[in-house]
């Protein structure tokens, strides 16, 4: 998954990132409303994690601007405002999930997992492929029964196949998921890291279709 966070306390921020990272996810970050909507116009993301009290603009603003601009991407708000009235705000604005600070790390992840679940209508994080079984909420991945290591790049992008089982998606598309704004884009290492996930996990695991991308078989 990839996942923008726009919050402006650089500790929580990174303490936000780093668990992301560490479940197998890529992130991209924004200090101020202005630049985070900016990425969420121009990139594409699992999930957005956006804080309301932010500098230049507004997280109530920079949702209601995705929202009127026909953007669907789940949001999970972030905020030290408890009041009830602030959170009907928030909602009403279009957001799906509504955290208040304090908060416990781990509960921010399954609740990423989740909207992210619902919007592309999966019911668990648990996915049985043939004989591989795949733990999108911890990353841990089986064949046989038994773990099999995989590469950042390449849980990502198992990641996003499995969760769009029945799909073929595209090696551009692949790329935006498993390369962070960032980085370097390179769509043909996705032939690579797929070609590694054949050898890991069976050669039947990825259908390849020319012009349409790749495949993992549906349910």
């Amino acid at each position: 998954m990839r996942i923008l966070v726009i919050e402006d306390d650089a500790v929580l921020r990174n303490q936000i990132v780093q668990a992301l990272k560490g479940q197998g996810m890529v992130t991209d970050t924004a200090d101020n409303g202005e630049d985070g909507l900016h990425l969420a116009e121009t990139e594409v993301y699992d999930a957005i994690v956006l804080d309301l009290g932010l500098p230049v603009r507004d997280g109530l603003s920079v949702l209601r601007a995705l929202r009127d601009a026909g953007d669907s991407v789940p949001v999970a708000i972030l905020t030290a405002r408890a009041r009830w009235t602030e959170r009907v705000d928030g909602l009403d604005a279009g957001a799906d999930d509504y955290i208040v600070k304090p908060f416990h790390m781990a509960e921010l992840m399954a609740r990423i997992r989740a909207l992210v679940r619902r919007s592309q209508g999966a019911v668990s994080d648990m996915f049985e492929l043939g004989d591989v079984s795949v733990d999108l909420s911890n990353g841990t991945v089986f064949r046989n029964g038994l773990p099999v290591d995989l590469t950042r790049h390449e849980h990502s992008l198992l990641a996003h196949l499995v969760r769009n089982a029945g799909r073929y998606i595209s090696t551009h598309e692949l790329a935006d998921h498993i390369y962070g704004y960032d980085s370097e884009r390179d769509s043909n290492t996705v032939a690579v890291f797929v070609a590694r996930l054949r050898k890991k996990l069976g050669a039947d695991l990825i259908r390849s279709s020319r012009g349409r991308g790749y495949q993992v078989p549906g349910p």
